[in-house]
């Protein structure tokens, strides 16, 4: 069965850091890469970061490259994403998924990031 479930948003000043887990279960993580997104509101989600299976083949999203930091540990079925010098526009909901996730598929509840100035 399909789970997953993202934590560790809140309400940061500008500058400030968040850690970001989500725990997986199921087909989605199994032997897979894995991807944090984001939806502002009004916004389309959009892909953040990714991570292959073994951890060898990392992206970022050009507007958070140098700044965010995605890792996982498979003994664990977690995937992590370290936000350092966070600004108002990261000001998002936080979703993990399959990088090929569509909005046709399971999806957790996400976690809100807010980014004062």
């Amino acid at each position: 069965q399909e789970q997953l479930v993202e934590s560790g948003g809140g309400l940061v000043q500008a500058g400030g850091s968040l850690r970001l887990s989500c725990t997986a279960s199921g087909r989605t993580f199994s032997r897979g890469p894995m991807g944090w997104f984001r939806q502002a509101p009004g916004k389309e989600r959009e892909s953040v970061a990714r991570i292959s299976w073994l951890g060898v083949s990392i992206t970022y999203a050009d507007s958070v490259k140098g700044r965010f930091t995605i890792s996982r540990d498979n003994a664990k079925n977690k995937v992590y994403l370290q936000m350092s010098s966070l600004k108002p526009e990261d000001t998002a909901v936080y979703y993990c998924n399959s990088p090929t996730a569509t909005n046709s598929d399971y999806w957790g509840q996400g976690t809100q990031v807010t980014v004062s100035s």
